[in-house]
């Protein structure tokens, strides 16, 4: 079955007991698969093929879904191969291969600070990407309230990759500068695992950058292994982190000495604002 698509190119709404299998979609003008309050989904053997600078064009999108299946596929765009939206629990994802396009993203989350951001349970297993933008990364938009925890983004092979790992609590869209000013709420994240995280990249090799009021906690790096890709040369600034107090084993490549170890003296999250 190969659909030429319409934007977007599937969508299901309100959906239980979702099975889509065997699926090609092609030069989609938007979002590849899009669910949105479903429940029990199962997404396999899917490919998702659009060049790498197509707008918007995420491969599978969920929001406000759960209990979702994803695996042995193969997602080619040029926006996220996955997005997680809020609303989302209990997601599994594996063998899955992903690029090009923008990586593997939950979020941006808590855009909209009317409303709470949720996310947890999301798990991201045995992933190739090459020549994407991101690999594993979580974005939030200053401002936002709501959480993500129990994350684990285990077993990625990456090459050719801008930035490998990212969390990014300063997330701003490039057509939403305006909305971008400093604000001292934030989608609260913790239990975020990323382990066996190995290959090649092309900026920063890790980037972690939370919030000054809501710092990210309970982050667990094991087991990264990560090399400039050919041509590109080691620099001192390959690594960055702000606020993120983790705990990590070895190995640790490249060495990154910014991440925090102590312990927050307040663990909780910031109010009732922020538990879902």
């Amino acid at each position: 079955f190969i659909c030429l698509a319409v934007a977007p190119a599937l969508r299901f709404n309100a959906s239980t007991n979702v099975v889509v299998k065997g699926i090609t979609i092609r030069n989609s003008p938007q979002f590849h698969l899009k669910f949105n309050h479903c429940k029990r989904v199962v997404v396999h053997v899917m490919t998702a093929d659009s060049p790498g600078d197509s707008p918007n064009t995420d491969g599978i999108h969920l929001h406000n879904s759960q209990d979702v299946l994803i695996h042995s596929s193969n997602l080619s765009c040029g926006d996220d191969c996955i997005s997680i939206q809020s609303g989302s629990t209990n997601v599994s994802i594996f063998n899955v291969s992903c690029g090009p396009g923008h990586g593997i993203s939950i979020g941006g989350l808590g855009r909209n600070y009317i409303s709470k951001a949720c996310v947890s349970n999301i798990s991201f297993r045995n992933i190739v990407m090459h020549n994407t933008t991101n690999g594993a990364r979580i974005k939030t938009w200053q401002g936002g309230r709501g959480s993500v925890q129990g994350v684990v983004f285990s077993n990625i092979q990456v090459s050719q990759v801008v930035r490998p790992i990212v969390i990014n609590q300063f997330y701003c869209g490039e057509k939403h500068k305006t909305e971008c000013r400093n604000q001292t709420a934030a989608v609260a994240l913790s239990g975020i695992t990323f382990e066996k995280i190995r290959g090649t990249y092309k900026d920063k090799a890790v980037d972690i950058a939370c919030s000054d009021n809501v710092p990210c906690r309970g982050i667990t790096l094991s087991a990264i292994e990560l090399t400039p890709a050919p041509n590109e040369r080691p620099r001192t600034d390959d690594t960055f982190c702000w606020q993120a107090f983790v705990e990590f084993t070895a190995p640790m490549v490249p060495p990154i000495g910014c991440l925090k170890t102590e312990k927050l003296l307040n663990n909780k999250a910031q109010s009732n604002r922020d538990v879902c």
